[in-house]
This record gives C-alpha cells, structure tokens and sequence, in this order.
C-alpha cells in the first residue's frame, strides 16, 4: 500500500444513491432521549426517499416520538468495502396516494408477518466512503502523529 495515498474514497451523494440502490437490506437507528436503538429493515430507494414497511411495535413507535433517523448500509467484498448513511426524517404514510405509490415499489417483507405500514425516509444529508481492503501498515518504527 502507498502510505501517501489515502486508502478511504468518499463518496458523492449520487455514488451513495447508486450503492444504496444496489442493496436491499439496512439498519435504521431511532433515539429517544438516552435510548438509541437500531433496527435492520429490507428496503427499496423510491425517487429521493427510502421505503420500508413495519408493524406497530417499538420502532414505530419511536418514530412517532422522534423521526430524527440515522439509515446505514454497507456492504463488501475481499478487495472493497463501503458505507452509507442517511440522516432524514422516517415519517409513516398516511394519504391513499402515497400508500398507493409505496405498493408499486415492489417492497415485500422478508418474513411472512402482515406489516402494514409504510414508513419513508426523507434525507437530509447522505454520505458514503468507500475503501480497497489491503493489508495493516507495519506497526514497527516510530509512529507519526
């Protein structure tokens, strides 16, 4: 590895869209007041947002209370790894219309249990870095700070 290139690639807001197309499966993180949590959820990308479906339960529920997330995917490989995150808003769908639209993306639960309930992520922010997975440098020697 080349010490004077740096190993970490960051990726511009369409790169981390094309990667967040590519996947199906996340970890949505919600936070109320000391409680952070974090949920994996299958998802499509619909436009600009995410989509996912739930059940009531203790991540919609959170979502009412707070709908400050964090969305993260990753993925790799022997040679690549990357990451994503979203910061937006989870808000549950409410009008026929937009139900409607949500059935079109083609998401389906991974598990059959009846989750009625589409939730989108609008971004606010998203980011995404990217990495060749080499070797660790040498540890000898004296270390540069």
């Amino acid at each position: 590895m080349n010490e004077n290139i740096d190993p970490v690639i960051v990726l511009d807001s369409v790169q981390s869209m094309a990667r967040l197309r590519a996947q199906d499966l996340g970890r949505i993180v919600t936070h109320i007041g000391e409680t952070i949590d974090i949920f994996p959820v299958n998802y499509v990308v619909d436009g600009d947002g995410i989509l996912f479906r739930t059940a009531p339960g203790s991540k919609l529920f959170e979502l009412t209370v707070n709908a400050d997330v964090l969305f993260q995917v990753d993925d790799h490989t022997d040679a690549d790894a990357w990451s994503v995150i979203v910061r937006g808003r989870a808000e549950a769908l409410e009008t026929d219309a937009e139900v409607d639209r949500a059935e079109r993306a083609g998401l389906r639960p991974w598990i059959p249990t009846l989750k009625r309930v589409f939730v989108r992520i609008t971004p606010t922010t998203i980011t995404g870095r990217a990495f060749h997975r080499d070797p660790e440098p040498e540890r000898t020697g004296v270390a540069e700070y």
